[in-house]
């Protein structure tokens, strides 16, 4: 991954990327070369040296039965969104600006692990249900269903777990940019109001270098 200096982000931030982001992609390389599979995972700070992001997918998909050669890779997300230059105030200025598009990911590499365990794929899918309904009114739990039907889909999918060995991550958040940029691509963000200009918003402004303090 290019990593300008800029947009180098500190471990406490990598990890809080981790624990809260949605579905990733798992990218192996194979002897029939590469595979990818979107899943949602969680991330484990206790497993392992460097932790893990567990999930699972659906036993039919061939992607877990293929030998892994080299690393496996979880290319992790967050908020993304393009930037006007209309949002520079230096547009006005001189007009040398041009599009770009900020973003936050990282790149998680390590050894995958399978697990053909209905414990283990229990115990992952309910801590993964239980994160996600966290925020409901009404929040489902796995043991609303009825037990068999459980079973029967505990049967369906197998377990798989990233071993972390290191990650490589970039947060680019128009930390480039001279103060009263930063501050116009946040207020254009917040007044767009497409899904996900308010995270990316947020997160601007929480990496903004002119106002954070070490």
């Amino acid at each position: 991954m290019y990593v300008p200096k800029h947009f180098v982000p500190d471990e406490d931030a990598v990890r809080d990327l981790l624990a809260h982001h949605g579905a990733s992609d798992l990218v192996t390389m194979t002897a029939r070369g590469l595979l990818s599979t979107l899943l949602p995972f969680e991330y484990d700070p206790d497993a392992g040296e460097h932790g893990a992001l567990i999930g699972h997918m659906a036993r039919a998909n061939d992607q877990w039965r293929e030998p892994v050669q080299g690393e496996a890779m979880v290319i992790v997300r967050g908020p993304e969104a393009y930037i006007t230059p209309t949002w520079y105030a230096t547009k006005r200025e001189h007009h040398r600006v041009v599009p770009t598009w900020n973003y936050m990911a990282a790149h998680v590499y390590g050894r995958l692990v399978v697990h053909d365990d209905p414990a283990w794929i229990e115990a992952q899918m309910r801590r993964l249900t239980d994160r996600h309904e966290a925020g409901s009114e009404e929040p489902w739990s796995v043991d609303q269903a009825p037990a068999r039907y459980i079973a029967g889909r505990l049967r369906a999918v197998v377990g798989v777990e990233l071993l972390i060995s290191r990650v490589e991550a970039k947060f680019k958040l128009s930390q480039n940019q001279p103060r009263e940029n930063v501050e116009g691509v946040v207020a254009g963000l917040e007044a767009r109001g497409r899904a996900g200009d308010t995270a990316l918003a947020a997160a601007v402004r929480a990496h903004d270098p002119h106002t954070t303090t070490s």
